[in-house]
């Protein structure tokens, strides 16, 4: 399906992997629509492994991202800072200015600055610090700057203090659960090796496809399954009452006060698959 204006979305995660776990299902939805769609990793996922190498680890890395970007028809970009060693340095600031210009995007999604790991952290300082500042042609000169402020949504998580997450935005993604699940086992050195390390469970890289693919799944139905029901009421608004109560996976974003305002047109605009 194609569109004759689409829209340019800018997924920018931490780490290779954080993209697909939190806006995977809305990918699909856009790229099912005909709309363009970039994920950027802020670091090259070096540090996330118990047995390789950094070295060995970044190159696997880059192609599991590879994968997911033929998989699904999009950009996928890795920048080269360290994992687990990131700053909101002058330098990568410039950098994540100089990226969101040439890419034009009309919504970036980003972690919230309140976050377990550091390095998400780091990446939603970047962002907040590059909005605004990408209309300012003096800052970065060498590359044209935009002439309007990108909306920012923030990616969902759980965190409390010092405010919990609160989305305006609610997708129904469960229509498009095999495709999140495409793009996850492509991680195959997080989902199958490093996160049953972190989880002190056994590794599962000698299993077969099935039993991968079942693991994923059931990993990211007990990890965002829980998104619908703690937001129920904003779903129910969103999709009505009965759609809403029967809905049982989404994904969800928190417009950032950063960017432009997610007015109700720019909503209805940017996320053309709500009813």
């Amino acid at each position: 399906m194609t569109t004759s204006n689409p829209l340019r979305i800018l997924v920018i995660g931490a780490h290779p992997d954080d993209c697909e776990l939190k806006a995977g299902g809305l990918t699909a939805l856009y790229r099912q629509a005909g709309h363009q769609v970039k994920f950027v990793s802020v670091t090259n996922g070096e540090a996330g492994h118990h047995r390789l190498p950094p070295a060995e680890l970044t190159q696997v890395r880059r192609a599991e991202t590879k994968a997911v970007a033929s998989l699904m028809g999009i950009e996928y970009e890795i920048l080269g800072n360290r994992d687990g060693r990131l700053q909101p340095t002058l330098e990568a600031r410039f950098e994540l200015i100089a990226l969101i210009r040439r890419y034009q995007p009309d919504l970036i999604l980003t972690h919230r600055p309140n976050d377990y790991h550091p390095d998400h952290r780091s990446t939603s300082t970047l962002v907040c610090d590059a909005a605004y500042m990408v209309i300012v042609p003096h800052i970065v000169p060498e590359v044209p700057a935009l002439r309007v402020n990108p909306v920012i949504a923030y990616l969902s998580d759980h965190f409390q203090r010092p405010a919990p997450f609160q989305p305006t935005v609610v997708i129904d993604v469960e229509p498009v659960l095999d495709r999140i699940l495409d793009q996850l086992v492509c991680h195959h050195s997080q989902f199958f090796e490093w996160l049953p390390y972190t989880l002190c469970q056994e590794e599962l890289s000698k299993a077969d496809p099935a039993a991968l693919r079942e693991y994923a799944k059931q990993f990211y139905c007990k990890f965002n399954g829980p998104l619908a029901d703690r937001y129920r009421d904003v779903v129910v608004q969103t999709y009505g009452e009965q759609r809403g109560r029967s809905i049982r996976l989404i994904e969800a974003f928190e417009p950032c006060e950063y960017g432009s305002p997610l007015t109700d047109e720019a909503r209805r605009r940017l996320f053309p698959m709500l009813p």
